[in-house]
């Protein structure tokens, strides 16, 4: 590649770490650090699965410190993040709204979703939420003394899908963990940007959050999962190399094709916590795209909840465990939150890893703040294999104060 500088494997992980803010993060504490962190990884994705913490405020734990679950919330209220479609559900910036608006603009032409879309009960679901107000799906069953029809549940939950996909209706705020719906001009801060963007505009957005929250990527990760972006992506990404915007990388040994944040060298000068456990979300920002995980840290990572019990290898629901600046294990976990234990079902630690003794020592520690997180007092590592394994843990923990 003409022009491109050299780095290794190392500092391309560093780099990645870096501008992930793991093992540690340069955020404010509470709820101004979770918007900086929102701001600055463009988006947090949010899931239904509750085997451990949500995805969602995972993510952001171990980000921000002193983070707690109701920020959220009131950063929703305080309309200073939204809720739509990343690459999946997600809490998005409010200041990113526009560049949400293409993906709006397609659903409402015509773009398939997940289900037929029935524009006449989709009228009248906007119809009562503009004469009644926020609303929840759960506000439309038996509509009216009916018990099917046209207001029966999944009907009329697509017909709210849709809608909140074409940009119409928003979520306002959550009920639990239940979508409360209005319109989207109710929803918006009166400030917010509504210009559509151009494809070229578009492109860069894409090129330049990414680059902010991962400093190194390849091409194909940048429209990652958004369809026909590649090609405005590929004429966007000549420009800022042009520019010297953005910079081509070569990792040594790698015939990938890398690029980077022009301030590359900036955050290849800070310290990387190396001897700090991060358990991380399935989830997270730094290992959703799973082909970027394996060829930048040789982490074949799969997420096995999806996979059917006799063909699973590590787990229903194991984490990725960052430690010395690599994915080094997995730990499959479950919080029982009525029993108050966090149960570690498995532990599988990469062969390649050095120093296992310190590594189980530090893990152990984060094991016991990450079950407090999850609303946990007692740790469970009863059913460890090998056995070695829960004995040093179990030492650890016994040893260890919390101080996540």
């Amino acid at each position: 590649m003409p022009g491109a500088v050299d780095i290794t494997r190392g500092d391309a992980q560093k780099l990645a770490l870096t501008a992930q803010q793991l093992p540690r993060s340069r955020f404010a504490r509470g709820l101004a650090g979770t918007l900086q962190a929102i701001e600055h990884l463009g988006y947090v994705q949010i899931d239904t699965i509750s085997v451990v913490e949500r995805a969602h405020h995972h993510t952001l734990w171990n980000r921000v410190p002193h983070y707690r679950h109701r920020y959220l919330d009131r950063l929703v209220r305080d309309r200073s993040i939204f809720e739509y479609w990343a690459h999946a559900a997600a809490y998005l910036p409010i200041r990113d709204y526009r560049f949400c608006l293409p993906r709006m603009h397609a659903m409402a032409a015509g773009q398939r979703h997940w289900y037929r879309k029935d524009q006449r009960l989709m009228t009248d679901v906007l119809a009562r939420v503009r004469a009644e107000g926020p609303l929840q799906a759960k506000d439309f069953e038996a509509h009216a003394g009916n018990t099917g029809g046209m207001w029966e549940w999944g009907p009329v939950k697509q017909a709210i899908e849709y809608l909140f996909m074409q940009g119409e209706l928003l979520v306002t705020r959550r009920e639990g963990f239940a979508k409360v719906f209005d319109l989207a001009e109710r929803v918006l801060p009166p400030d917010a940007d509504t210009r559509t963007p151009s494809e070229n505009e578009y492109a860069h957005h894409l090129i330049d959050r990414f680059l902010r929250a991962n400093a190194i990527a390849r091409e194909v990760e940048f429209g990652y999962l958004r369809k026909g972006t590649g090609a405005a992506i590929r004429r966007a990404l000549a420009e800022r190399v042009e520019d010297r915007k953005v910079l081509p990388v070569r990792i040594r040994g790698s015939q990938e094709r890398y690029y980077v944040c022009p301030d590359f060298e900036t955050l290849l000068a800070r310290r990387i916590a190396r001897r700090t456990v991060r358990v991380l979300s399935p989830f997270d920002n730094l290992v959703i795209q799973r082909r970027r995980v394996r060829h930048l840290f040789g982490f074949d990572y799969q997420l096995e909840c999806y996979v059917p019990e006799a063909q699973r290898k590590f787990g229903y629901f194991c984490l990725p465990v960052l430690w010395q600046g690599r994915l080094v294990a997995r730990v499959d976990c479950k919080a029982d939150r009525r029993a108050g234990v966090f149960a570690v079902r498995s532990l599988l630690i990469e062969p390649r890893l050095r120093r296992r003794d310190e590594f189980l020592e530090r893990l152990g520690g984060e094991l016991k703040c990450f079950a407090q997180f999850n609303g946990c007092a007692r740790l469970s590592l009863d059913d460890l294999e090998p056995a070695a394994y829960g004995t040093a843990l179990r030492a650890s923990v016994a040893q260890t104060q919390s101080a996540h």
